[in-house]
């Protein structure tokens, strides 16, 4: 009975860590020469899709699968809800990584199409594709290490562009405190002048009584009044 319930408890733990995990789609298929191989993907609207692949041709001499030199992969994304809206369009070599994001949701149609190393766009040689597609979510970003350096380079610059910022507002408070302290003497300077001139004005006054006075009496006593 213990066993039985050991059994239940990590098929239950296994379900639970599937249920966590992006969803991953593994394939290969066969191309002769120039033909086009579609799929179509119904995906959610901000779906990161990652695909791998690996193309290999068949050489008949061999009678084994190899990757030429010339061999290439062209790699297409339309969205047929769209009007087939080609959202991807890549030429790339027979092995690599192609990566997107699905703007809307809805039916993706995903082509493959590979050029012979050998005899080019129209050969009839048979090439075996390597598929490995996964599906997660656009929160959670992919570990590519080139997403990852693009991620810190734009890091980079946004941590300078906030240095750059600080500075500028410490220049504008500098420039401030500065426009305020001679605001300040401006105007200690202005009001030191209206009330030099209020005195020079008062004093010029009472002199110019003084005179008045004086001479009245001058007149007075030489009896020319």
């Amino acid at each position: 009975m213990s066993q039985s319930n050991s059994a239940m408890r990590l098929a239950t733990l296994g379900l639970l860590l599937l249920s966590l995990l992006t969803r991953v789609s593994g394939l290969y298929f066969y191309l002769e020469g120039s033909d086009r191989k579609c799929f179509i993907e119904d995906l959610p609207q901000e779906t990161v899709v990652v695909g791998h692949y690996n193309a290999e041709e068949f050489v008949e001499e061999t009678n084994q699968f190899v990757q030429p030199d010339g061999l290439g992969v062209h790699i297409t994304v339309e969205e047929i809800f769209d009007n087939n809206h080609r959202v991807v369009s890549q030429r790339n070599a027979a092995q690599g990584t192609f990566t997107f994001t699905a703007a809307d949701s809805g039916e993706h149609r995903i082509c493959f199409q590979a050029n012979s190393g050998n005899a080019g766009w129209f050969s009839r040689h048979t090439i075996r594709m390597h598929l490995d597609i996964s599906f997660g979510d656009a929160s959670m970003l992919s570990k590519d290490p080139r997403q990852t350096e693009k991620l810190s380079t734009l890091v980079e610059k946004v941590q300078e562009l906030n240095h750059r910022l600080s500075d500028i507002k410490r220049e504008q408070i500098f420039q401030r405190e500065r426009e305020a302290e001679f605001r300040d003497k401006s105007e200690a300077t202005n009001a030191r002048v209206v009330r030099w001139s209020i005195i020079q004005l008062f004093v010029i006054g009472a002199t110019c009584a003084w005179q008045l006075h004086h001479l009245r009496g001058f007149f007075v006593k030489q009896k020319l009044v």
